[in-house]
């Protein structure tokens, strides 16, 4: 677990990962009639114009209020602290937007963490997790290779992305110990991200 330590760059998850989560997935698919056993975004995705953008924009209201109240996770401002010590570069891939990210960041004050804010991609940057493309987007931005990196998250779409780019990752267990489903896709689990550095 330590070796990952000496990777140099860091690739976070951010709500449930960096932020305590404040997201009601449920109630917000019941009120917009989507189905309940589908993940939001691809649900959202599959429907037909104009339904699609309603609830795109709905989706854009909603993140944008529970970004503003963002709080960070302590376990995580450890981990961040411990990395940037040593020097190594922190981003972001959320399937939020890339500005709902910044605004999270910002309010839950993990911003001035990742310095190289080119490195904090969402949604509209790239194919949404647990597709690679995100991942591989920020290694392009950069200049690491997947033997650099780490990929960091709470949820099963989040090691999906990094190991199908080839990443090392991490799942934080945020909602209880991991479906055994789901523990094929990462290379680490651990209750709190501070484990990381004990």
């Amino acid at each position: 677990m330590h070796a990952l330590l000496d990777r140099p760059l860091w690739v976070f998850d951010m709500d449930g990962t960096l932020t305590v989560p404040a997201h009601d997935f449920a109630a917000f698919k019941a009120k917009h009639g989507l189905p309940a056993d589908r993940d939001l975004l691809g649900a959202t995705l599959a429907l037909p114009e104009p339904r699609r953008r309603e609830v795109l924009d709905a989706i854009d209201v909603w993140e944008d209020a529970i970004a503003r109240a963002a709080q960070a996770q302590d376990d995580a401002v450890a981990l961040l602290d411990a990395l940037v010590e040593q020097g190594a570069r922190c981003a972001v891939l959320t399937r939020n937007s890339r500005e709902g990210a910044f605004i999270t960041l910002e309010a839950a004050g993990l911003l001035p963490y990742f310095v190289d804010q080119d490195l904090i991609l969402g949604r509209d940057c790239a194919l949404a997790k647990p597709a690679p493309d995100g991942v591989l987007e920020v290694l392009r931005r950069a200049g690491s290779t997947p033997a650099e990196a780490v990929m960091v998250g709470d949820w099963v779409f989040d090691v999906m992305a990094g190991r199908n780019a080839g990443t090392a990752t991490v799942l934080v267990e945020r909602h209880g110990p991991a479906p055994e489903d789901w523990r094929s896709w990462c290379d680490v689990r651990v209750e709190r991200l501070d484990v990381l550095i004990s």
